[in-house]
Formats: C-alpha cells, structure tokens, sequence
C-alpha cells in the first residue's frame, strides 16, 4: 500500500459552511468594534445564528477569530481598491477606498492591540496588511495623479497617516465620522494649484 492512499484528499469547503464562516466573520467585527475584544463568543456565535461549536471549528480560538476579522478587512480594502479603480473616475474610486479603509481603522484600534498581548500572536499578520494597504493607496493615488485631479507631488501615505491621526487625536466613539469627513477634505487639498 502506498503512502498516499493514507492522505486524506483537500476537499473544497461546503457552501453552507462557508456562508456561516462569513457571517461569523460579519458578526465577529461588529462585536468587536463595538463592544471590544473580549465581547463573549458564545454571544457571537448566538448572533451569527450557529453553535458555540460551529464557531470553534472555524475559529478555535479568541486569537484565531480575531486574526481571521483581521485578515478579512484587510482583504476587503484590497479587493475594493481593484474593484474601484476598473468602475470608478480615479479621485471617486480614491475617495470611496477611503472611506473603507476608516472603517478598517475602527477595526484594527480593537483588534491590533488584543492581538498583542495574546501569546503567540503572530506580527507577520501585520506586516502583509500593511503591504497590501500601501499598495492599494499607492496604486489609487497614482492613478488619480495621472489623470490630472491631484497634485503630482502627493505621497499616498500622508493620506493615509492623515485619517489615522484622527483615530489617535480623536479616540472618541463618533471619530469615524468625523474621518470620513476629512477624506473630503484631504481630497480638496490635494487638487493641483492652478
């Protein structure tokens, strides 16, 4: 008998857990944000509408779930940023990816510092979130430059420090709003002088 006949083939996930992994995700970041990283998960998984069990299949533990909303709100700015920039005028497509990525703020200032006092945590999670992210904002804000709506000597980071300084100076519970009202404002500032 030949050693692969004992190796479990990978089968691809069923649609139904796939559709509870993604509302426990869902679920997990609302939790989280508003009510902080040691919101129970019994109550997540209660909210998601599937068992306690469900819930630790996919997410065995707290670090686990945490790590996965994580991973995914950083995903979702990626593929937003593609998705924007093949339906979007450049300074709209900037604009909307903004606003995301305040909404990912409001994430990460929950997760980020419960991940770092979890042993084991792992910063490489941090550390490819940040590549994509300054990737989405580089290709955006190239593009908009390119078409002319802003100035050619705009770094994308400043953008982005911008809207995290607010989340910094502001920690208060209505920052968000008041950071996707400064995109607006970032935006205007960084139109080319005539």
């Amino acid at each position: 008998m030949s050693q692969d006949s004992h190796e479990t083939p990978s089968r691809k996930p069923r649609a139904d857990a796939l559709r509870n992994r993604e509302r426990i995700l869902d679920v997990a970041r609302a939790a989280f944000t508003g009510f902080g990283a040691d919101v129970s998960l019994d109550d997540i998984a209660r909210q998601a509408g599937v068992g306690p069990g469900t819930l630790y299949r996919h997410f065995p533990t707290r670090e686990a779930l945490l790590e996965a909303v994580y991973r995914t709100e950083v995903e979702k700015l990626a593929a937003a940023e593609r998705e924007f920039a093949t339906t979007m005028p450049p300074v709209d497509a900037l604009r909307k990816w903004m606003g995301l990525f305040v909404d990912y703020m409001a994430t990460k200032l929950i997760i980020v510092p419960a991940l770092n006092t979890m042993a084991g945590s792992s910063p490489k999670v941090m550390e490819s979130s940040g590549e994509l992210i300054r990737g989405a904002i580089n290709r955006l804000v190239t593009r908009a430059v390119e078409s002319g709506d802003l100035r050619p000597d705009l770094d994308p980071l400043d953008l982005l420090r911008a809207l995290a300084g607010i989340s910094n100076v502001a920690p208060v519970a209505d920052w968000p709003q008041s950071a996707k009202k400064m995109v607006d404002i970032l935006i205007l500032g960084s139109r080319p002088t005539p």
